[in-house]
């Protein structure tokens, strides 16, 4: 059974397989949900901006995303019901779905006027959890898939940041990589307008927790 505080996670981790694996089958389905943003302006599909981040490119594109959010989301979720004295549900969803929109805007202004852009995948939301994750419990020990050892958070974001870098310059796979980065920028803001002391004292969180 899904832990009862990371049920959010849980929920968008469905969602988004079930959508990605049905848009696998239909190529017309995958047409229209994808992230376009000559097609955008040009039909006012904003819609788009979105619904992107329910498919993915292919299987390995889908299991990573979804295996970085499961590992990260379902530690972001509880904390922040802890940081805001509530129900986790709003500010983790503005977390996300704002992570989506947000890391798309770059793309979107470099790319208006390019009708060979396409793009599809979670991953500006996925890395804004991950570096929420990152700002609250930066030396928390993170294993990755099949890398054979644990690594500090902070680390594996830097490699994550990294890998999109390298993969956006190679491109050629319609994945936003770049969403990485800008999904990054986007959950570090998001948790230091939430709890300014983060971003002055990162790592006390962690520390609290602990003692």
């Amino acid at each position: 059974m899904p832990d009862q505080q990371s049920i959010i996670t849980w929920a968008i981790i469905a969602i988004t397989a079930l959508v990605s694996i049905a848009a696998f089958n239909n190529a017309r389905l995958f047409s229209e949900l994808l992230f376009e943003p000559f097609v955008i302006k040009a039909r006012g599909q904003w819609y788009r901006f979105l619904t992107h981040a329910f498919i993915h490119a292919n299987w390995p594109h889908l299991l990573v995303n979804m295996f970085v959010l499961y590992m990260f989301g379902r530690n972001v979720e509880p904390l922040l019901d802890r940081i805001t004295g509530t129900d986790a549900t709003f500010p983790y969803l503005a977390l996300y779905i704002g992570g989506v929109l947000f890391s798309t805007l770059p793309s979107y202004k470099r790319h208006i006027h390019d009708p060979n852009y396409r793009a599809v995948g979670a991953s500006g939301a996925v890395s804004a959890v991950l570096f929420a994750q990152i700002l609250m419990l930066p030396t928390m020990p993170v294993r990755f898939m099949f890398f054979p050892f644990a690594m500090p958070a902070w680390i594996f974001g830097a490699i994550y940041l990294w890998y999109s870098w390298y993969m956006d310059k190679r491109g050629g796979d319609n994945v936003a990589h770049d969403a990485h980065f800008f999904g990054a920028v986007y959950g570090v803001a998001f948790m230091t307008v939430l709890e300014p002391s983060l971003l002055l004292h990162i790592g006390s969180f962690q520390q609290e927790l602990l003692q």
